[in-house]
């Protein structure tokens, strides 16, 4: 049975996540599990009046987080009847990041879906702040649904990679059953002025080959250019549903995350968003 692992802060972007994950998962067994971390809720607007003890305002906040989520969880089974799915609960005085992993080993978790944006993110970005430390920190596979995006089974998938990376099985396999699901195309896109791959990324073009059997796979190139706006025009140009990405080190994806955001980059998605951690699990 596949574990799904869904962070919340109960805004109208987490709810379509949730709604994204159901529709995902509707033909296979799943737990969802629904987190909140509380901790900042806690600490930011605590003040030490004489009024209110930090155990008084703990407990407080931790009441009104079982609440919400309890509401969530009767919401959700008056109007999902899925045999295939279980729905648990889990709150944690804790930080998203470190929440999200502390669970995520404990419970298995095979993948991570949340909003791309919390209650309080500028419009105007792509990622709101929480997202993108769960991308850089998480150790699991983490797929970010844009508020504005309407379900589409994902059908046509792209992953841009340079064939340099010794890519985990768990995660692949994760992929495979996806597009085996959904019968999906893979377009792998190598942005490189150069055609011939060195023996290194023979290797793992070859993984790749083994790993992803149940796609329907397309080894794609493009010359070298703007990365981001080489991955946007596939995109468009395709009707990619979901972008798949690996986060490593010296990567593109990290160079986005680290260096510079997102936007700055210059992906602006409008599209799910998985990104792949190369760590062992």
């Amino acid at each position: 049975m596949r574990a799904v692992l869904i962070p919340t802060d109960f805004s109208k972007s987490a709810m379509h996540a949730i709604d994204y994950a159901l529709n995902l998962y509707k033909c296979e067994r799943t737990n969802f599990y629904f987190l909140h971390a509380y901790a900042d809720e806690v600490y930011g607007p605590f003040k030490n009046n004489g009024e209110t003890s930090f155990e008084e305002q703990k407990e407080t906040v931790r009441n009104n987080t079982d609440k919400s989520l309890k509401d969530l969880i009767q919401k959700l089974a008056a109007r999902e009847h899925n045999p295939k799915h279980t729905y648990e609960t889990l709150s944690a005085f804790d930080t998203l990041v470190d929440a999200v992993n502390d669970f995520a080993n404990q419970i298995n978790v095979d993948l991570v879906i949340m909003g791309t944006k919390g209650q309080t993110a500028d419009k105007k970005i792509t990622f709101g702040s929480h997202t993108v430390q769960v991308f850089k920190y998480v150790q699991c596979p983490v797929l970010a649904v844009p508020l504005d995006y309407k379900y589409h089974q994902p059908k046509k998938i792209l992953f841009p990679t340079d064939y340099m990376l010794p890519y985990k099985r768990r995660e692949l396999k994760l992929l495979n059953t996806l597009a085996a699901e959904f019968k999906s195309e893979i377009h792998c896109l190598y942005i490189s002025d150069f055609e011939d791959l060195s023996n290194r990324q023979i290797d793992n073009q070859r993984f790749l080959r083994e790993s992803l059997a149940e796609a329907f796979l397309f080894f794609e190139r493009r010359p070298t250019m703007n990365k981001a706006q080489a991955i946007m025009d596939y995109i468009k140009k395709n009707n990619i549903n979901l972008l798949v990405m690996v986060n490593s080190r010296h990567s593109f994806l990290e160079d986005m995350l680290y260096r510079s955001t997102v936007d700055e980059i210059g992906l602006r998605l409008n599209i799910p968003f998985l990104v792949m951690q190369n760590l062992p699990r």
